[in-house]
């Protein structure tokens, strides 16, 4: 199976989203605020050159607003899964509003400094890093998931149509009015994106577990990533494409300047070509999804993007160049978005918001190493070297499909198939109380032994990834049949939001591990509490035994040991209750 098979079974065409007019209402006003980023972009590159000319604090301006999404986006993911998204994003976008308005005051009285430029280039840099994961993670709360590829798709094509025309507006923005214009205008497309956010009604999240810390959130985003081959196929391959592809970015003003021997004209036409390609590639982008396969799809792309490589790298002509970037282009767009979509619908909607910001810290920091080893490269060996070897090692990472194939590490169903019976509980418990323990004892015929444990192994994957620790699978060595899975999580709330977590990929793949059980009963599911007493001294009977619910009588005499109280077992119907 695919990743992209929910793309196939989508009968709706590429603009089925904005049939959700909330979604309509928010990718418009993006627009506008991606238009008024470039805009920013272009007066503040401008009045960098005007106030410190030279090369290196010119370069900081782009490298301040780039930066912040490399170092906050894993901290930024997770606020968005812990707190409200839309007010997350809501956050985002007033603080970009506030600093933009300073940006405009500071500059229009005189008072703007090279340094007060990139300081408050790089807050812009990080309420864009802030709002980032939050609203890639609100597409699917927007649309059906089935509409959610061609969401994603819509959302590139946004962009790369402001990027296209962008930055010639801001141009003649701040050729006629000055920098400050641009930062104004800036500043009132933040307005409409504000009020579409604050009439926004999202669906309310569950809040009958206690909120997530950042940290620990931060953590089981990181645990979950790691152990979940699909997402780490696709920032493999996003990781090869990022660091190759960067070299045309980074390296474009000089195949303007030195290839073609331009000016700023003909280095807008190359830009202008790629963005053509790219909003190109989006509007197609579905229907290309659904007829092949997502390997496919990532092969085609890569090497029509390192043919425009190579084609920057070997040619002179302007026409010949512009038709290489727009294949460049469209490879770009499309290879992109279905890394988005592949981490999208290979992750839960608890965590998309730290999946994605991972994915954007390792495609934009495989792009920002890659910039910096290509623009050495071109200074050492050429600047047709430095395309060349980029165009050559984009086609090998097209290779890298035969090791590292999208298709094949699909993740299944992520909706959560909510039939985990809450356990039975006979102690006073708090959510912090643990180490909880829980044991499933199965009953296995010899015959089935090997195919068991083949099929524990992916048992034990998810019971890790969703936040338990030293899982063990155990054997009696009186009863070799009987069979005991063994893990545990720090407290009970941590249990619980194990449950939670649980999607029907899966309640499929425990389905299978039990489908080996040959006992007259359900595997039977035991949930302990581990009370860690050590260094705790017996105590005179000062105070008498307190009586604890359902009759368990707790003696404050407790001797230097670990005490196992078993929680439950049974479940009110009478049959096991299921391990979480």
């Amino acid at each position: 199976m695919s990743i992209a098979t929910p793309e196939r079974a989508a009968a709706a065409g590429p603009l089925a989203p904005f049939r959700q007019k909330i979604f309509l209402a928010v990718w418009t006003a993006s627009l506008a605020s991606n238009f008024g980023s470039l805009i920013q972009g272009v007066g503040a590159s401008w009045l960098m050159t005007s106030i410190a000319p030279s090369a290196d604090m010119v370069a900081l301006v782009q490298a301040s607003t780039a930066l912040p999404i490399m170092l906050f986006s894993l901290v930024a993911g997770a606020v968005a899964d812990v707190f409200d998204r839309r007010i997350v994003m809501l956050a985002a976008q007033v603080l970009m509003l506030a600093v933009s308005a300073l940006l405009y005051a500071v500059t229009a009285y005189g008072l703007i400094s090279p340094w007060l430029l990139l300081t408050l280039t790089f807050l812009l840099g990080c309420g864009a890093a802030l709002y980032g994961p939050a609203w890639q993670s609100s597409v699917g709360d927007l649309v059906p998931r089935s509409d959610l590829p061609q969401a994603v798709a819509l959302n590139s094509l946004g962009f790369n149509i402001a990027r296209t025309v962008g930055p010639a507006i801001g141009g003649f923005v701040v050729a006629a009015a000055g920098p400050e214009a641009a930062f104004l205008l800036n500043a009132c497309t933040y307005v409409g994106l504000i009020v579409v956010l604050a009439a926004w009604r999202r669906p309310g999240a569950d809040t009958s577990l206690p909120r997530e810390s950042v940290g620990a959130a931060m953590l089981a985003g990181v645990r979950y990533t790691a152990l979940s081959p699909g997402i780490r196929v696709v920032l493999g391959r996003s990781l090869a494409f990022g660091l190759f592809a960067s070299a045309i970015w980074a390296l474009m003003p000089l195949i303007a300047r030195d290839r073609i021997g331009g000016g700023p004209l003909t280095y807008g036409l190359l830009l202008g070509a790629f963005g053509a390609g790219a909003v190109i590639s989006a509007l197609f982008s579905h229907a290309i999804r659904t007829r092949f396969r997502t390997e496919t799809v990532v092969a085609g792309a890569t090497l029509g993007y390192a043919a425009a490589s190579l084609i920057a790298a070997l040619s002179a002509s302007l026409p010949i160049t512009m038709a290489g970037l727009l294949a460049g282009g469209a490879g770009w767009v499309l290879a992109l978005s279905t890394f988005n979509v592949s981490v999208q619908l290979s992750t839960p909607r608890w965590v998309v918001g730290r999946a994605m910001a991972i994915y954007q810290t390792v495609t934009f920091g495989a792009m920002a190493v890659g910039s910096w080893a290509f623009g050495l490269l071109a200074h050492a060996e050429g600047l047709s070297t430095a395309l060349a070897a980029a165009g050559v090692g984009l086609a090998v990472s097209a290779a890298l499909g035969r090791l590292l194939p999208l298709d094949r590490n699909a993740a299944g169903n992520m909706e959560p198939h909510r039939d985990w019976p809450e356990p039975t509980v006979r102690l006073d418990l708090r959510p912090t109380s643990g180490p909880v323990v829980v044991t499933v004892e199965y009953r296995v015929d010899p015959a089935d032994e090997a195919a068991f444990v083949t099929a524990m192994r992916e048992v034990r994957r998810i019971r890790r990834r969703d936040g338990g620790h030293r899982w063990t699978l155990l054997r009696d060595v009186a009863e070799p049949q009987v069979w005991i899975e063994r893990f545990q999580t720090a407290t009970w709330v941590d249990h619980l939001r194990q449950h939670r977590r649980s999607t029907v990929a899966d309640l499929d793949a425990e389905t299978r591990a039990r489908a080996y059980h040959r006992g007259p009963e359900p595997p039977r599911v035991r949930h302990f509490l581990e009370r860690p007493t050590a260094g705790l001294e017996p105590q005179p009977d000062v105070h008498p035994p307190r009586q604890a619910p359902m009759g368990v009588t707790i003696d404050p005499r407790l001797p230097p040991t670990r005490m196992g109280a078993d929680v439950d077992g049974v479940s009110p119907s009478g049959r096991p209750s299921r391990a979480g």
